[in-house]
């Protein structure tokens, strides 16, 4: 007996010994700090940070600004940039774990990773190529200054990363997650796994819709002749898609100030001495679903197509999810691919899923040719490329010219089928035929009535009703989204009633609080205004008092707002909305309310923080207006603001290279800095709705300068 005991407590060793060999985590490659540092040498950036932290980086080639750029923002914001590289290679639940896995799954399965491997030589230009390896080679030099404030699983960083980055982010901005969950309805494993993804990546709070507001307005409708341009997206205030701003000047006649998300080597959208632009989130129909015959349910090798069965592109997925300490569980997972893009197993059986964007790696290369256009004509060259799938764009520039385009990559789709269901999968004529031109999707260039505007609502309501799209041009199977949102009534009620707009009433507009008299958020406050429950009897009072402004000293606007949140969803102004019960979503905000606040009327301001380390400032605005505040209802106390209005520039051109600029940020530059100055000096800019003026010259930039240094160089 005791020798079978000391046996079984021998295997039993052994065992754990396996388990723990099984389950260690693998060293990563070894970073070669010397290597970094002699590589640093090729490039010469000088970043000045200006009186806010700003950096403007300067230097004699485009690739030594890129690699400055990369420098100044990691000193800011390195954990951030380091989740988007591991979440571009597909590699996040070595680090975060579980909650991470699913979306190492989709992004491989999505194959960005693979197409970047395939193609990053031919697809990509020496300049982006090069762009793109100056960009890695100042996150490389940064952390080889100091191993011991970066993670080397995500070292050293190469040029394929960066691209990588913009390919697997772009599908998400049109909703391919949310595209899925609806498609697969009730499939809980697909839904789980869209959700995720989202959550990873994004990190959307909940309740909030990522959106924005984008306007131009021409000479002709400005009242000192001017050409002015709003650039006002709406992204979480923190997290990876949070804006970072950035000047970037070169000697080869790359000159921008914007907004930048953690790991673009170029301005996202912003302006410059000759032109500027701004992107909204649109929602064009860029997926579909086919329900596919397999040959096995269980582990299937080939589907019918054409007529015949035809074999599945098969590969091993293999990523490792973190257990605790140094030990992670590998994991392999087969992945399948048809004519039509990934697939997918659920209850209801296999799906292949074709999305726009599937095998572009351009991305990087778009926003780098928009970047360094010097007109309209090289900016809408860039823009028909098509290399970014979605977004709204709204452009500006000294000449005078203004224009919107519903840039959305339209695939070529058979029509007839009713494309919101999932199609037949053995069908050749269903499988999308490429996509269509930038001459396709809707678009308005120098309308007569002088302005565009975009709030991400239909572009068919993107400037005056003598300039706008013709609906009847765009059929059913080309996916136009129709939406409507207050902020595009109010952007068409104040930009598109006023015919000579002044620049003090241009910015005026855009920090509008106001709930149009036609949205769905007054339509509900006259609703349960006009009812007769006689436990609601107080409650009606303070809504029939709301004149429909999100102001801080508003004593009704929390009530009504909060109370739309939870009747309408996100979405406040959306028509696919199920019949809402708003007495109850009256009678549960009024008892929160009550709770948080002992009253059910506290002022929005009282309700509603912007908070920053020990900042906590009231704010005007709140979902859906032009001044947008989207506030988390968790937690004890106020309400946080967690997102809305964040960057926002405002350019003025008086001429040709004549431009004036202004900028605010809703925190600092300093993002994950709490000891820094910058952490939060712009907070209380913000919240007074006032401006700081970047200086767009090295003279006037000297004079406020707070620090000017070197990085690269022998």
């Amino acid at each position: 007996m005791l020798k079978i005991l000391k046996f079984g407590g021998l295997a039993l060793l052994v065992i754990l010994a396996g388990a723990a060999l099984y389950l260690k985590t693998p060293a990563p490659a070894p970073f070669d700090a010397a290597a970094a540092r002699e590589a640093a040498k090729a490039f010469d950036a000088r970043i000045i940070r200006d009186a806010f932290g700003v950096p403007h980086i300067y230097g004699a080639r485009d690739a030594d600004v890129a690699f400055g750029l990369a420098y100044a923002h990691a000193e800011d914001d390195w954990k951030t940039i380091e989740t988007v590289i591991l979440f571009s290679r597909g590699d996040l639940a070595r680090r975060d774990g579980e909650d991470a896995a699913v979306t190492d799954y989709l992004i491989r399965a999505m194959g960005a990773g693979d197409d970047i491997a395939e193609r990053y030589e031919t697809d990509l230009v020496a300049r982006t190529r090069a762009l793109a390896e100056a960009y890695a080679a100042g996150i490389n030099f940064y952390c080889a200054e100091d191993r011991a404030r970066c993670t080397r699983d995500a070292l050293p960083v190469k040029g394929e990363d960066v691209v990588a980055g913009f390919a697997a982010r772009q599908p998400f901005f049109y909703g391919l997650d949310n595209h899925l969950k609806k498609l697969f309805d009730g499939e809980v494993d697909i839904e789980e796994r869209a959700a995720t993804a989202r959550e990873a990546f994004l990190k959307v709070p909940a309740g909030f819709e990522t959106g924005s507001n984008a306007i131009a307005v021409a000479p002709v409708r400005s009242a000192d002749g001017h050409t002015r341009l709003m650039v006002n997206s709406h992204q979480p205030y923190t997290g990876p898609v949070a804006w970072y701003e950035a000047r970037v000047k070169s000697e080869e006649g790359w000159d921008m100030i914007g907004g930048i998300f953690p790991g673009s080597p170029v301005i996202l959208h912003g302006a410059g001495p000759d032109l500027g632009w701004a992107f909204t989130v649109n929602k064009p129909d860029l997926v579909d679903a086919y329900k596919l015959e397999v040959d096995d349910p269980k582990k299937p090798s080939m589907y019918r197509f054409d007529g015949g069965w035809r074999e599945f592109d098969v590969k091993e997925i293999k990523f490792r999810v973190k257990l605790w300490g140094p030990f992670s569980l590998p994991v392999t997972r087969r992945a399948l691919t048809s004519v039509h893009g990934p697939v997918f197993e659920t209850d209801k059986g296999w799906f292949a899923v074709s999305y726009a964007g599937r095998g572009e790696i351009r991305a990087l290369e778009q926003y780098y040719r928009m970047n360094r256009a010097s007109d309209y004509a090289e900016w809408r060259a860039a823009m028909e490329m098509l290399a970014l799938p979605s977004l709204n764009a709204v452009y500006a520039d000294g000449d005078g010219v203004i224009a919107y385009y519903y840039n959305a990559a339209i695939p070529k789709r058979a029509a007839g089928p009713d494309w919101s269901k999932a199609q037949d999968g053995s069908d050749p004529a269903l499988v999308w035929a490429g996509k269509r031109t930038l001459n396709d999707v809707p678009q308005v260039v120098m309308p007569l009535s002088g302005y565009v505007v975009n709030a991400n609502h239909t572009p068919f309501q993107s400037s005056g009703p003598e300039d706008n799209p013709d609906p009847a041009d765009f059929p059913p199977h080309y996916g136009v989204d129709r939406r409507t949102t207050n902020r595009g009534l109010r952007e068409q009620a104040l930009y598109g009633g006023d015919p000579s707009i002044t620049s003090e009433d241009f910015v005026a507009y855009k920090i509008d609080h106001v709930y149009a008299e036609n949205s769905r958020v007054m339509e509900l406050v006259r609703d349960l205004a006009a009812g007769d429950a006689a436990d609601l009897e107080e409650e009606r009072a303070v809504l029939a008092a709301w004149d429909g402004a999100v102001t801080k000293d508003s004593r009704s606007a929390a009530l009504a707002v909060l109370t739309a949140q939870r009747a309408r969803g996100t979405l406040l102004n959306d028509e696919d909305v199920e019949t809402p019960d708003y007495e109850t979503a009256l009678r549960d905000i009024s008892a929160e309310l009550k709770e948080k606040f002992g009253r059910i009327d506290p002022t929005w301001g009282e309700a509603v923080r912007l908070k920053r380390g020990d900042l906590s400032l009231p704010l005007n605005g709140g979902p859906d207006t032009l001044r947008a505040v989207y506030p988390e209802r968790d937690g004890e106390g106020p309400l946080k603001a967690v997102g809305g209005d964040t960057y926002i520039l405002y350019a003025d051109w008086s001429g040709a290279r004549d431009v004036e600029i202004k900028t605010i940020h809703q925190f600092g530059s300093a993002t994950l800095d709490e000891t820094s100055p910058h952490y939060a000096d712009q907070a209380p800019i913000f919240a007074a709705e006032e401006w700081k003026e970047p200086p767009m010259e090295l003279e006037a930039l000297f004079e406020e300068a707070t620090r000017d240094y070197r990085v690269g160089g022998e």
